[in-house]
């Protein structure tokens, strides 16, 4: 264990209540914060957090801050109080109050909060971890007492041994992250929404787990097109086919991950195009938004947008989740679903603000099993909101939507949110193994 040492003063006086002298309390031992794993873990593991050396029953509040690429500060802190023996688990003790209560052995991770508003935390640089920092400081104020304890713990993106290769073959602009023991192993494309570029953290996570993962640009990237006038999906294909021929990839279908309207697009690979044996879409769409979507003389157009439906909220944010009309009315918006054999699972957050996603899951669903289809997996999580990430990353549930133009509302509660993104996670991967047929290497972690 890793262990970093503050020697606390030789007494503290701690008042037990208002009317009542002050409790002084010898301090013998120092403090320590021990965490396991010490020095570094990756960042879907759980983290185990244990204080010892304090006196019994000492009030202490646990602080943690990270600073991500951009300089963003995120923090987070909570109130404890030891135990008869002056240690403290987080696994077994709750927290008294602050960014969370209640048993929360992660919330020191998941609760953070940026001290800029409208800042999602995001990894762009796989091969560096974030850095956390923790402290321990004596007595409940979470800015005014002496630091007893301190910690520093490297959050990783790349398993040992994972394997980053980046594509550019043909059209196509990606990483591929490949398991460290030898192929083939069940293929994923995996596709984010429309902040545009390359995004590699949940797909090098996802190799760590024994998936040949490509994480696959669609715009704003390298030489990629600049905007989403047109989706076509020739250039998809042509990222399908490539995964699909990768001779550490195992045959014969491959699965797509998307999020938002990467999980709008995964809808219309599936719908269009062969070889896609399973697809997990997390809040997208079944509607083309913003954009036509088009394959050979196939065209499918945006749905209409609906601006007068767009509302305010009271903190003074764009509420967007009825400004889409319905694919029911645009039917020409509606993605064909009922083309596509693809084995189904759709994570829903229930309070999404970015878009009815439950609705549309739901419609999907019909569809699918109008035509003779299969009956898709949906799990909903309530109140969580549109950003559903890997665990541990934080909410974020309001910000800048390029599409918009302006903040809006993504929705989501924190703890709900925490709980979705944790169990969303063990349900994706079940859901590729079982589907693309291969051996189950997750371990489940703890919130």
């Amino acid at each position: 264990m890793g262990l970093q040492r503050v020697v606390p003063p030789a007494t503290t006086n701690y008042s037990r209540s208002p009317g009542h002298p002050p409790l002084t309390v010898q301090l013998e031992m120092e403090a320590t914060l021990s965490l396991e794993p010490s020095g570094r873990s990756c960042w879907d593991e759980p983290l185990s957090i244990a204080v010892r050396g304090l006196a019994p029953e000492q009030p202490v509040t646990l602080r943690s801050v990270l600073r991500d690429e951009k300089g963003t500060l995120f923090r987070a802190h909570a109130r404890y109080r030891a135990d008869n023996h002056g240690e403290l688990d987080l696994a077994r003790t709750p927290a008294l109050g602050g960014s969370f209560s209640g048993l929360e052995p992660m919330g020191l991770l998941w609760a953070m909060e940026p001290d800029r508003p409208f800042w999602r935390l995001v990894k762009r640089d796989v091969q560096t971890p974030f850095v956390v920092e923790l402290e321990v400081l004596d007595g409940h104020e979470p800015d005014g007492g002496q630091r007893l304890a301190h910690a520093v713990h490297e959050r990783h993106f790349l398993a040992p041994g994972v394997r980053r290769v980046p594509v550019r073959e043909g059209r196509v602009r990606a990483t591929l992250f490949l398991p460290p023991e030898p192929g083939p192993f069940p293929g994923i494309i995996d596709l984010f929404g429309v902040g545009g570029g390359l995004l590699e953290y949940r797909a090098s996570l996802l190799a760590g787990k024994g998936f040949a993962v490509m994480a696959l640009a669609y715009y704003n990237y390298d030489d990629l097109p600049k905007n989403m006038e047109t989706m076509h999906m020739e250039y998809f294909e042509e990222a399908v086919n490539y995964l699909r021929s990768h001779p550490e990839v195992k045959g014969p279908g491959i699965g797509l991950l998307g999020i938002s309207k990467g999980g709008e697009l995964g809808l219309a690979m599936a719908s269009f195009l062969k070889g896609i044996t399973a697809a997990v879409v997390i809040n997208g769409s079944v509607a083309a938004v913003g954009n036509t979507i088009s394959y050979k003389d196939e065209t499918i157009p945006p749905v209409t947008i609906l601006r007068n439906q767009v509302k305010m909220t009271k903190d003074g944010l764009k509420d967007v989740v009825d400004a889409l009309q319905s694919p029911l009315v645009d039917k020409k918006s509606f993605i064909p679903v009922e083309r596509s054999d693809t084995a189904f699972l759709f994570l829903v957050g229930q309070d999404d603000h970015n878009w009815k996603s439950e609705f549309y899951a739901d419609e999907i669903s019909k569809r699918l099993q109008a035509h003779g289809k299969e009956k898709p997996q949906i799990i909903c999580y309530p109140a969580a909101g549109h950003y559903i990430e890997p665990p541990y990353f934080p909410l974020c549930s309001a910000g800048m939507h390029l599409l918009v133009g302006a903040n809006i509302t993504f929705g989501g509660e924190p703890k709900p949110h925490a709980m979705a993104q944790l169990d969303a996670w063990q349900q994706l991967q079940t859901f590729f193994h079982k589907q693309l047929g291969s051996e189950c290497l997750h371990v489940s972690p703890k919130i």
